[in-house]
């Protein structure tokens, strides 16, 4: 038996096909779509086709834009000769917020993953090998997460730069500011041991 209309399940089902959304949460969204006055339905329609239609990937440094290249890779004041080297456009949003990096970035569009048949071609390895060979960089920073996978990404990167001889470092991860030494887990504890710096 059908209990919703077919359009109101074909929303709901085009909700729950987004990562993190599970199907309480699309049935909430569609109902709360379908709430909307209609001028508001069309703006929310409306943007999404827009975004689909304008934001593309820089051709530099892969982050999403709507420009011919991205605002970071075309600022001057940034330093082009360290890249820091994301997973996922967000990660770009994540170090951004801590305004503490000046350099540039290069987003990879995932990580090698094996167990989802997620390989080094499918990600923009290749782009970040190019922009290392054209002679300007100095150093890369890879800032994937403290993941398998991520780890994983970060060695087979590091591996490939080494004969280019180019600077490759990892974030420095441990114990978090305002936790408590108790309650982090030894891997944790070992990390934050060998990224200790002098004071």
């Amino acid at each position: 038996m059908q209990y919703f209309p077919a359009a109101l399940q074909d929303l709901t089902d085009q909700f729950a096909r987004l990562p993190g959304i599970g199907g309480k949460t699309a049935q909430r969204l569609a109902f709360h779509v379908l709430s909307l006055p209609g001028q508001e339905a069309q703006a929310f329609a409306d943007a999404i086709l827009e975004a689909k239609k304008t934001v593309h990937t820089c051709p530099v440094c892969q982050n999403l834009t709507d420009r011919s290249v991205c605002p970071i890779c075309e600022d001057e004041t940034r330093d082009h000769s360290v890249i820091c080297v994301v997973a996922e456009p967000k990660d770009v949003i994540a170090m951004e917020r801590s305004r503490e990096f000046s350099g540039v970035y290069h987003v990879l569009h995932g990580v090698i993953s094996p167990l989802n048949h997620i390989t080094q071609d499918d990600i923009r390895i290749k782009e970040l090998l190019q922009r290392v060979a054209d002679g300007e960089v100095q150093e890369i920073i890879m800032a994937t997460n403290p993941d398998t996978e991520g780890e994983a990404t970060a060695m087979y990167i590091s591996r490939i730069l080494r004969p280019m001889q180019i600077k490759v470092t990892r974030l420095a991860y441990g114990v978090p500011v305002g936790s408590q030494l108790e309650y982090a887990d030894e891997v944790t504890l070992s990390r934050a041991l060998e990224g200790r710096q002098e004071m």
